[in-house]
């Protein structure tokens, strides 16, 4: 799903939702989890899952045109990890495709 399904989707199923204060909605929240990511902060929505901050050491890489050794410094890079209830209606969709949401399906066939 991306953004702009997302805001037409919360438009849809809250008629009283204009689409433009749905599209300010999401915006808003996805902005406020940057900004609490950027600060270091750890995010959890209950029901669904938390994002938290995981450190990479600095490495030797190599330049894949050139084979060269370069050097991939240190850095943080966002963590998401399913909440219980997320992973197991996740688990049971994929055990029983009949309960798919036929868009997802129809994605699998596209493929």
């Amino acid at each position: 799903m991306t953004k702009s399904e997302l805001i037409a989707l919360l438009a849809e199923r809250f008629p009283q939702l204009a689409l433009r204060d749905a599209d300010y909605a999401v915006k808003t929240i996805l902005d406020a989890m940057t900004q609490a990511m950027a600060n270091g902060q750890r995010i959890e929505i209950r029901g669904f899952g938390s994002f938290s901050l995981s450190r990479r050491a600095s490495r030797i890489g190599r330049n894949p045109k050139s084979g060269e050794q370069v050097l991939v410094p240190a850095k943080y890079v966002p963590h998401f990890k399913p909440g219980k209830v997320l992973r197991e209606r996740v688990d049971s969709s994929a055990k029983n495709p009949d309960t798919q949401q036929p868009q997802a399906a129809e994605r699998a066939t596209a493929d």
